[in-house]
């Protein structure tokens, strides 16, 4: 049997800061930040984060450390909670949960310590002090004064520049270069970090910002880790942003997460913008809970490390038709994370920053934030600009389309609240409408399989009716695996015994893998627990099976007997399809007249089922 091979995947981490994050973490605390979960018996049930279900299906073992999606298959221990739901590697994941829970996080391999990071501490300490030099260019010299002018025109105070800690990068080659080069940062490091720039020709670096007004970007610690430029005047490109580095994923950073994280949790809602801009005015308009992306379309990263704050998305995205397109594309990708959907709505031409600026900060909340709708609703107004209503086929066309959206409702309440108010505004009949509907929802039912969703992909099929589908009984051999493991990962004994016997003789891969997984954890002393032998896979569908085989109900007791039993089933079953091969090679030999090779056949048949 073929078995993958065995790596640490951890990135260098040394196991005793898993092991910390592990035991400062609980698996309840965590996973009830995102999952509202309610206890029953020995486990705490929930809706799952990563599918959309109706009947909670997704479960918390408080003494395991585990959680396990009985409907999509998703587990794990707290660490891979916090990957799945942020978009983190599992390094990634460790370090912040370590950097929450005050656990320093040192270089090294196999567990030995090592020294910290000198070079990224370096890139980190860099942008901080440029992130206030900048800051003190902008309010303290003559070469801010251009920009302040700019900042003072879009109606910035002085508390919102410095909170924000707007700076300015003077319209010069070397400015940057002398700051960082005085306190003695490698220009090399600093270019490979983002701040600086090799020069076209000839040796040395330039300033990578230069004539622009400077928005810092944090990590959710709150340190500076890059920087956005507006460009001063006329100009491409309008924003420039560092490049990616060590430091700085713009697909897994949120511009204001820090400081916005106390509301959204407060809240459980985050307001979503597209520019920095945006988010400054509106939160001296008084919305504390708005993070933008960094001049790029929204991505899984940025969905996940949402979900994993709110429950609620507000799209507040610029009014003319880049914005509006942005947000249609927006709302599945959002609604697919299992996450609700209002759209602010501006005007033709006008940002949140531009709004503010013209009608103030109450009629903001008033008119755009208080009044944003639904994204049903919103779909329905875009799909309504793209038709002349005035003409019988862009009515008609419109109609077609705007049922397309409305026939996917679960609830017939919201169906027949969009129909009627389709019905009036176009003066048609809404039992027409309706009949319409229905039939186009038992058009599109005919390809969704049965169940609780069925106006979602995730896990159709499994609760029908609001009862939980008969479990697949599972063939001897699988299930004697199983158990096999179940109780191997109890008990390092029981390990010990089940390896001298059988050793990675399992018939399913996945479980041969995992059974060489165990013999190498418990060879290096480590105790029997599911969810620090979690953290030595690395491989998500070896979790998942793992995580699903430690939620049997196997008694931790064991005898030798029951391991001998499930051994022997276990032997027995390639021992069987060799049996059935060769019953069919003798059914084959007779149906050809070759009688000889047929007795003999059935003389290895015999053999076999003595052995």
């Amino acid at each position: 049997m073929k078995v993958v091979a065995l790596a640490s995947g951890q990135g260098n981490i040394p196991e005793e800061v898993i092991e910390s994050v592990l035991a400062r973490h609980d698996i309840v605390d965590t996973v009830g930040k995102v999952v509202q979960l309610s206890k029953q018996g020995k486990y705490l049930w929930g809706l799952c984060p990563f599918h959309s279900e109706k009947t909670p299906s997704f479960t918390v073992t408080p003494d395991r450390g585990v959680f396990h999606c009985f409907g999509c298959g998703m587990g794990g221990n707290a660490i891979k909670f916090r990957m799945e739901t942020e978009g983190l590697s599992f390094p990634e994941a460790v370090r912040i949960m370590a950097e929450e829970s005050d656990i320093p996080v040192p270089e090294g391999k196999g567990g030995l310590m090592s020294p910290p990071d000198p070079e990224r501490d370096r890139l980190i300490q860099a942008y901080e002090w440029s992130a206030k030099f900048y800051h003190y260019l902008l309010k303290n010299t003559e070469h801010g004064t251009a920009a302040m002018e700019y900042l003072r025109a879009r109606n910035f105070s002085d508390k919102m520049i410095d909170q924000f800690q707007i700076g300015y990068a003077p319209d010069r080659w070397d400015t940057l270069v002398q700051f960082l080069e005085k306190r003695n940062f490698d220009p090399a490091e600093m270019e490979k970090g983002g701040l600086l720039s090799a020069r076209g020709e000839g040796k040395g670096y330039v300033d990578r910002f230069r004539g622009r007004v400077i928005f810092p970007i944090a990590n959710r610690t709150g340190k500076v880790i890059a920087f956005a430029g507006r460009i001063l005047g006329e100009g491409q490109p309008k924003y420039l942003n560092s490049p990616e580095s060590r430091l700085f994923n713009k697909s897994r950073i949120l511009y204001n997460l820090h400081q916005s994280k106390a509301s959204i949790r407060k809240t459980r809602q985050i307001v979503l913008f597209e520019g920095y801009g945006d988010v400054i005015s509106a939160w001296e308009a008084g919305v504390h809970n708005g993070v933008a992306t960094m001049g790029t379309s929204l991505t899984d990263g940025h969905v996940g490390l949402m979900k994993s704050l709110a429950d609620e998305i507000v799209l507040a995205y610029d009014g003319d038709k880049a914005g509006q397109a942005a947000a249609v594309k927006a709302i599945p990708m959002l609604e697919e994370h299992g996450l609700k959907v209002k759209v602010a709505l501006l005007p033709s031409g006008l940002d949140p920053d531009d709004f503010i600026s013209k009608h103030g900060a109450d009629r903001f909340m008033e008119q755009v934030m208080s009044s944003a709708v639904s994204s049903i609703k919103f779909k329905l107004i875009y799909l309504k600009k793209n038709h002349i209503l005035l003409e019988e086929d862009g009515k008609i066309a419109y109609v077609k389309e705007a049922l397309e959206v409305i026939a996917t409702l679960h609830s017939s309440t919201e169906r027949e609240v969009y129909l009627r108010e389709i019905a009036t505004e176009l003066e048609l009949s809404y039992d027409s409408l309706k009949q319409d509907c229905n039939l186009l929802r038992a058009s599109l039912q005919k390809n969704i399989p049965e169940g609780d969703n069925n106006d979602k992909r995730w896990n159709n099929g499994r609760h029908k009716k609001g009862q939980v589908q008969t479990p697949v009984l599972l063939p001897a051999y699988h299930a004697a695996e199983r158990r096999l493991l179940s109780l191997m990962i109890q008990d390092p004994e029981a390990a010990t015994y089940v390896n001298d016997r059988l050793g990675e003789e399992f018939n399913i891969d996945d479980h041969a893998a995992i059974a060489a997984y165990l013999y190498a954890y418990y060879a290096q002393g480590k105790p029997p627990g599911i969810s620090r032998f979690l953290s030595s896979l690395q491989d998500d569908r070896l979790e998942k099976t793992a995580t699903s085989i430690s939620m049997m109900d196997t008694p931790p007791d064991w005898s030798t007997q029951v391991l001998d039993d499930c051994i022997r089933e276990v032997r027995r079953y390639p021992m069987q399809r060799k049996m059935d091969q060769k019953r069919e090679e003798m059914i084959q030999a007779e149906k050809s007249g070759d009688f000889l090779r047929a007795a003999q056949i059935a003389s290895e048949i015999i053999t076999l089922e003595r052995q």
